[in-house]
Formats: C-alpha cells, structure tokens, sequence
C-alpha cells in the first residue's frame, strides 16, 4: 500500500523509476527495525531485528510480506536485539540467498549477545525461533564492512559511516542507479566517555531514514545527568537499600561502568559497597571493547597508552544469583534492560517491595516491557510465576539513551538537506510530533525544500527517480575525437547501472562475450538457366555479377552479400547473416520462387537480356522527361544512347539545357543539377531527376 508518491527527478516512464522504501517493522513504532528498499529490480533490507515487548514468533518483523529469496542484500547497523535479534532466523529459516553484511566489532557482539538471549529467553521450543547451533551456523554467513569501505553487490554500492550510539554502530549510504539512500539507524551525534559522536557524510542523500525515537525531547547535558545519576545511586546505598540498573549486557552498562568507577574511585567512602555488573557476558564484551578501541573515541584511545580504562577497580563480574551474596547495600547492573526476562527481571521481583531499594532506568523503554509499566508507579506488578507483588522500591528515570533527540536530529537533517527524510523507529505520536516540528523549520525556507514522510508497518513510500543515461565509449570507438550530434555505431553493454558502447571486435576485452560469424545457406528448387536468374535480379539489384567456382560452377553475386549458386535442378543460396543480409536475402529467394513458379517468367529473349541494363533505361527515359518539360529546342546538348556497357568511360555523362535563358548542366550518373542562375529551376529539375531515378532504378547496395 503506497502512502506518498514524490516527483524528485521528473514523470515515471516505467516500474523501475520508481523507489520504494516499506517498513517491515520499526513503522510508527520503536522495536524491530527492518525495512525493505526496492528500486531498479534491486531488494535490500535493512537492519532484521525483534520487538523486545513481544515474545516469540509475534515479535518478528512483517517478513511474510516479501520474498526473501528475491532480497540481494541485507545491512544490519549494530548487535542491538530490536535491529539483529531476527537475523539468525531470517538466514537460516527462509530461502533468503542474498549476501549480509555489519562491521567487525557488530559482528564480534551479535554472536555472544544472541546466544545470551537465547539462553536468558522464557520460551518454550517449540516456540522458540532459532537455536544455539542456528546463531552458529548464521555467523558462517555474515560478511564484515569497514567504515568508509566500498563495496558492491549486484550493481549496489554502499558504504558506512560512524553512527556513535554503539560500539561496531554504522549508518549505511546506499547508492542504486545513481540514488543516493542514507539510513542511520540508532545514532548520536552526542559524544560520551567511551563513542565518538556519529559522523555527518560529505555527500547528501536524495533520501534520508532516520531514527525518531525521542520524537522532539531533548536530551539533558551530558554533566548533568551523570550527575544526577551517581547522586541517585550514592542516595540509595546511604539509605541501606540496593541500587539496580537494568541494561543491556554491552552499550549503555559499558558508559554506566565508566561512570561508576570515576565516582567511587573519587568517594573513599563508598569503597566498602560493592558495585557488580551482573552479566555472563562480561568479559567476553570486555575483550572486544579491548579489541575494537580503535573504534573508540579519541578520550579512550589516550587513556588506553596509560592501562585498560575497561579494567574497573571498583567493580565486579556477577554470573548469576548462585554467586551472589545478597547482604546490605549494593549496586548491581544487570541484563537485560527492559527487564522482560533474566537476572534483571530476578532481581527487581526480589527487591521491589523493599521501600529502602531503588531501581534506575538509564535508556529508552519499548511500549510492553516492564520497564516502561513501572515508570507510570503503579502500586503492584505481575511477576513471572503470575503473583501480585507491591512495588514499594524507587524507580527513577536518567536516560543514558545514546539516540538522537530533537536538536541533534534536527541539525543532522539540516546538514544533509536531503530531498526526502523518512522516519522511522519512533512512537506514532513522537513521530508525528518530530514530522510537525521539521516542517515547521522548512516552511518559510525558499532554499530548502525538504518532504518529510512517516510510515506506518507495511505503507510503502515510493518516489520517482528518472535520471538520464549516459553511456561511455570505449575501445577503439574511443581513439577518434568524435564530433557533436556524431551517430556512433556499437554494440552497447549494461554492467549492471553502467553503459558502455564499443566495436564488435573489442568485445572479448570488456566482456567475457566474442564475436562470431553465421554463415546461412538454403537450397531452393529451380529449373530455369542461371541466365534467366541474372536478367530478373537485374530489375531490382544494381550490383549482379557471375562468379565461377573452382569447379566450373557458374553463380551470381547479388548485393555484393549474397551468392547464388545452379546445381542441376537446385540453386544453392549463401550469406553471412546481420539484419541487411537477411533482407537482401529474402529478396533474392522471393524472385527465384517467383520465377520457378511463373513459366512467362523463365521466356526472356536475348534481346531483352542485351537491353537488361537499367541505366540505359534511366537514360533513355529522362531524356524523353525533359523533352516533355521544356520542348526539344531546350536540350543544347545531348548524351549518346548507343551505349553497350554503362562502365564505358568514353560515354558524356552530362548534357546541357537552356530554360528560359538559364544554362542548366545535368549529370546522369551523379544526378547534380547545377543552375547558377536560377536556384528554383534547379530544384525543380533534381527533384524529378531523382523521383525518375528512383521508380526506375533498382536497389542499389552501400
């Protein structure tokens, strides 16, 4: 279903003018980002993730909506479960064939992130979407990109940028057919203690997708809010009670370490309450924050020539409650952070009704999930087991969300300046807030003219995109400087969107193609002598001349192309096939059948053979033409018609007219009329020279 359709470069003329972009998840809502782009016979998905407040097979995105055996490529941003959690699902449960592709540090984390959530989900087998030997399998499968690395697959061309947000996050720009698409993902272009801020690309888009997650908030200073949270954090533990921060195992918890660490490192004395950071993969993420510090931003890579910031000295690894000692104050973070499942979900439903707890949500909460139920502060929550349970604890919002609010995303889209801006991983209502607000910006610009689209799951958006095409000669068609409005001749090759012209004979170097000759022969019955043949091709083809072959065989050459050959009671007919050949053989068989067939035909004198020369007919005609024009006295001199042979050079090709008291010269041969004085007349009479010649005549070859 298509929502908006924008003219950007001119009128469809077909189908694959037009650009189409569909959320398959991630439209009007936040939670699994996956959107299908089409344009030129080209399929990309972007990004194949899972609704976090869905469970199962419901949380996946709308892919019964597309092919996936048609998709060509698939970009996955960064390792988060809302744009990866369906990956191992997708490639190793449909008939997708395509090629996928996500950075080196994105792909490090994907396979120990999604093995913890299979490991952590509350899902029975048979509705559980992908196995422990699916994400093994799905790892053989994925390709890895470097930032600002070029690639290409089947005619698409992309690339990525730093998108901040995450470790390994990218922005992909996508280029069909010369469309330019940026997606972004998750970005911020906000740097924090460990991320660089997401870059801003040299090259706009003709289309931007873009994340609207915080609609058109805006995010506190980053100094404030860490300290407001260590402050949180410091109140609770004082008062006697546990401090739990849900997080996802890497992301936001590697940022909210970093801070944590500082602060108590600062305040000896809060040296004694142990700070645990809950996940059984901590130090696998840690080994890869240590392997892809390059990827870090300029504070961390200096830190990194003193010792390993990620080396925490006030904090602990916690596998699991088994190794937990539960006794007074402490600050635990743990996985994951919407708290649907796991240790989170453990520890929260054990230290909810304790009023001297609290619990602090750092990032962004999806609509379903218990983290964004307890910030409404309802009196009491459903546990897993499905008892009642007071909430008594404090729940405190500090968003440590690394997503783009209001005024990054405005200046991002300011920067850019592209044509179209799509939003997409955004609340409805936070959507339609952000769409209204960039408007507004637009509205009194002359200079910027920028269409701002919102769409639903599974509404497509389609824009045209109509660009001239040009082709490059190659080759020796290239050696000569060529002239403008000059017709080339070439055979054109389409390498996906490139053209290129070039001779038949360069072929072999440009394409794996050669070039070869067919030689057609067909064999027609004929009765009648070879001579008979001549004087009726004679009629219509100017070039008729007898071969004989090295065995005595007499034959005709016909168009210069064409052979004919008399074998007793058959002709035998040979040409090298191409489009002219072809007709001029049609035509050279169409007379044999005709003569074979007509037995008035086969009865030609030798007076009409001597006299089959059609010049001497032209000749003879266009005399009497002219006489009849302009009187007998008009021709001053005349062209002999005694002529046996038309190649005779001792013949007069010309002869003289006086019209009027005007001198007119006209060449039989040539068919130039020259007139000096009377430009008029001598059109008059070219133009019946040639209209004789040509109903005269027969057909005359190149």
């Amino acid at each position: 279903m298509a929502t908006d359709v924008g003219d950007n470069r001119g009128v469809a003329q077909n189908d694959s003018d037009i650009w189409r972009m569909t959320p398959l998840g991630a439209g009007q809502e936040v939670g699994r980002s996956c959107h299908l782009l089409e344009f030129k016979g080209k399929k990309i998905i972007l990004d194949c993730g899972i609704h976090p407040g869905m469970s199962g097979f419901s949380g996946l995105p709308y892919i019964d909506n597309c092919d996936p055996a048609s998709i060509d490529l698939l970009l996955i941003t960064h390792f988060h479960l809302d744009h990866a959690g369906a990956l191992p699902w997708f490639l190793q449960k449909t008939t997708f064939k395509g090629r996928v592709f996500m950075t080196h540090a994105t792909k490090a984390i994907y396979r120990w992130l999604l093995s913890d959530y299979i490991k952590v989900s509350n899902i029975s087998t048979e509705n559980q979407m992908y196995s422990e030997a699916d994400l093994e399998d799905s790892m053989d499968r994925i390709e890895t990109i470097n930032f600002h690395e070029q690639k290409s697959v089947s005619g698409i061309q992309f690339w990525c940028y730093h998108a901040g947000h995450v470790l390994g996050a990218a922005m992909f720009m996508i280029e069909i057919a010369g469309v330019r698409v940026l997606y972004t993902g998750d970005y911020s272009r906000e740097e924090d203690r460990h991320l660089m801020a997401a870059e801003i690309p040299a090259i706009t888009p003709d289309v931007l997708i873009t994340e609207s997650t915080y609609g058109t908030h805006i995010h506190e200073p980053r100094e404030e809010r860490e300290s407001r949270f260590t402050s949180k954090v410091q109140e609770i533990v004082e008062r006697g009670g546990r401090c739990l921060i849900p997080v996802f195992a890497l992301g936001r918890a590697q940022e909210l370490l970093l801070i944590l660490d500082d602060y108590w490192a600062s305040h000896p004395e809060l040296h004694e309450i142990p700070i645990y950071y809950a996940s059984s993969l901590a130090k696998k993420c840690m080994s890869v924050y240590q392997t892809y510090s390059n990827a870090m931003n300029e504070n961390i890579q200096r830190q990194l020539n003193i010792r390993n910031p990620f080396q925490f000295r006030h904090i602990s690894n916690l596998k699991g409650m088994d190794n937990f000692d539960d006794v007074g104050p402490s600050v635990v973070m743990a996985s994951p952070g919407m708290m649907q499942s796991g240790l989170s979900r453990e520890l929260f439903e054990t230290w909810c009704p304790d009023r001297l707890n609290g619990c602090i949500i750092a990032g962004y909460c999806v609509e379903g999930t218990l983290a964004k139920q307890i910030l409404s502060e309802p009196k009491e929550i459903t546990a897993t087991s499905g008892l009642k349970l007071e909430l008594k604890m404090s729940v405190d919002y500090i968003s440590f969300s690394a997503h783009a609010d209001y005024r990054q995303c405005s200046e991002f889209v300011r920067a850019m300046k592209p044509p179209h801006v799509i939003l997409v991983h955004g609340e409805a209502n936070e959507m339609g807030r952000l769409k209204s607000a960039l408007n507004r910006e637009y509205e009194d610009d002359a200079d910027v003219s920028i269409q701002i689209h919102n769409p639903k799951n599974l509404e497509s958006v389609q824009l045209c995109f109509r660009g001239e095409k040009m082709a490059k000669v190659m080759g020796n068609l290239a050696l000569k400087k060529r002239k403008q409005d000059e017709v080339l001749s070439g055979v054109l090759i389409k390498r996906n969107f490139n053209y290129h012209i070039v001779t038949p004979e360069d072929l072999p170097s440009h394409t794996n193609l050669s070039t070869s000759v067919i030689t057609q022969r067909l064999s027609v019955y004929f009765t009648a002598p070879i001579h008979v043949l001549k004087f009726h091709l004679e009629q219509v083809a100017d070039q008729v001349k007898p071969i004989t072959l090295p065995d005595d065989t007499e034959g005709l050459s016909v168009f210069n192309s064409v052979f004919v050959v008399k074998k007793e009671k058959v002709v035998l007919v040979e040409w090298q096939a191409s489009m002219a050949n072809d007709l001029y053989a049609e035509t050279v068989v169409s007379i044999i059948l005709r003569v074979q067939a007509d037995p008035h035909a086969r009865k030609v004198t030798n007076t009409q053979i001597r006299q089959s020369g059609r010049a001497v007919v032209y000749k003879e005609r266009l005399q009497k033409m002219l006489t009849g024009m302009f009187g007998q006295d008009s021709i001053t001199r005349k062209f002999g018609t005694s002529i046996k042979k038309e190649e005779d050079e001792e013949v007069d090709e010309e002869f003289h007219l006086k019209v009027a008291d005007c001198d007119v010269i006209v060449n039989w041969k040539t068919r130039v009329v020259k007139c000096d004085s009377n430009a008029a007349l001598q059109e008059q009479i070219s133009s019946s020279v040639n209209l004789l010649y040509g109903a005269v005549m027969p057909i005359q070859t190149a």
